[in-house]
């Protein structure tokens, strides 16, 4: 192994647990650094939004968990095919119509809007009921399985005259928000590369009563009805490069292996992918559901500085002949590792206003990047406001994510059309 390699990994280890250089949010503010959010947190005008939640599996409980926490929604139906499911939830939510058919979601009167967090493969029939029938809509991403599914759902979004929402939550993420603003002020200086993982030990497979069911559950595990790591979890973070890059990819080299879960899926359980973007910016993608170890991190290098994000904490180490931006002398320094961090703290007005110190332990930021967007898309249907993920940003994602997935599965280079990205092209 490399002494950079060596670097690398310290750096990891250190700045994951590091406060060095903090900034209050004040004295960002007195040098333009970063725009004040206070009214990002202001009550959404009007009525609650009418809610109807379509699929009711895990992801589902946490959407409904989540809705039931946001004064600005309210939720009048839920559904599933699954009736256990739909039971269990009728006992948290009793007052919400309790449903086996999407299409008497989209009938009643009492939804106006519906969160549809069904299996991937299931998605395209849904949403374009859902946006023919005047609903808003909110799709859990990835928005298919294929890029031509994906496209004809984009596309619908695109020409819907309701709320049209994809859930890419790292866009709502209000760290990532804020690091965007220095992302955008050429604070790395070249862009040159980009780590990212996600690590977690889970077998995605779930034990049902009858084969049937037990096929049913196991979608994720299946080629045909699953776009494997990169695409279910892995889409997430190449969109947030997608963001900051501001850029889309020109080429995908992956590979995988079935490591350990070895009880007949197709879906690999551990995968390795670089995505090279423009200019010369390479991503390096790795994943695994064989072990916990390390988690899930976002890592930027450029030329002036590297930002680390990691949970809800980020992180910016300037390189040494980078040039001043003008608000480090207000800082408190403190060395770690042999670097100098810079705290990047999304909340730090809120932080100070309840008598906190900005980066110390219980401090960051604690706004839930469902909930965020969950309220985005209330506000979005009541105060026309701009959605956090748009249908484009959406479908980009999705062709990353699955050509990237493609790449994995053949174990080869894909090079990417640039048309694959035109929601008007054929």
């Amino acid at each position: 192994m490399s002494d950079r390699n060596m670097d690398r990994r310290s750096f990891l280890k250190g700045a994951a647990g590091a406060v060095a250089l903090l900034i209050s949010a004040d004295e960002l503010f007195q040098t333009g650094a970063v725009a004040a959010a206070e009214g990002a947190e202001a009550p959404v005008t009007g009525p609650p939004v009418k809610i109807g939640v379509i699929g009711l599996g895990q992801w589902g409980k946490q959407i409904i968990t989540t809705l039931s926490k946001l004064p600005p929604a309210k939720i009048t139906a839920v559904c599933d095919t699954y009736a256990p499911f739909v039971e269990k939830v009728t006992k948290q939510i009793p007052e919400a119509a309790a449903l086996n058919d999407y299409k008497k979601a989209l009938e009643s009167p009492e939804v106006e809007a519906v969160v549809i967090a069904t299996p991937t493969h299931q998605h395209k029939e849904i949403v374009l009921a859902a946006v023919q029938a005047g609903k808003h809509v909110y799709i859990e991403s990835p928005l298919a399985v294929t890029v031509e599914e994906a496209k004809e759902i984009a596309q619908a979004g695109m020409g819907a005259k309701q709320v049209f929402q994809v859930g890419q939550q790292g866009r709502s993420n209000p760290l990532y928000v804020h690091v965007e603003q220095f992302v955008r002020s050429g604070a790395l200086g070249n862009p040159a590369v980009v780590y990212a993982q996600s690590n977690k030990k889970n077998s995605w497979r779930k034990m049902a009563p009858s084969p049937e069911r037990e096929q049913e559950q196991n979608w994720r595990l299946a080629k045909k009805t699953s776009p494997g790591l990169i695409g279910e979890v892995g889409i997430h973070q190449i969109d947030l490069a997608n963001w900051y890059l501001n850029a889309l990819p020109v080429a995908a080299t992956g590979f995988g292996s079935i490591s350990n879960w070895k009880d007949g899926r197709e879906v690999f359980d551990t995968v390795q992918c670089m995505i090279e973007y423009p200019n010369n910016v390479r991503m390096i993608y790795t994943a695994t559901l064989v072990s916990s170890f390390s988690g899930e991190y976002n890592l930027f290098q450029g030329s002036d500085s590297s930002l680390l994000l990691r949970d809800n904490r980020g992180w910016m180490v300037k390189e040494a002949d980078s040039p001043l931006l003008g608000w480090e002398v207000y800082a408190r320094k403190e060395q770690t590792f042999e670097e100098t961090g810079i705290c990047m703290i999304a909340d730090a007005t809120k932080i100070i206003k309840e008598g906190k110190e900005p980066g110390k332990e219980g401090s960051a930021t604690t706004r839930d990047a469902l909930l965020v967007a969950l309220e985005n898309f209330t506000r979005s249907i009541r105060e026309n406001a701009k959605t956090a993920c748009t249908a484009l940003d959406g479908y980009r994602a999705a062709v990353s994510a699955i050509k990237a997935n493609e790449a994995v599965n053949s174990a080869s280079r894909i090079f990417f059309a640039p048309e694959w990205f035109d929601l008007g092209a054929k």
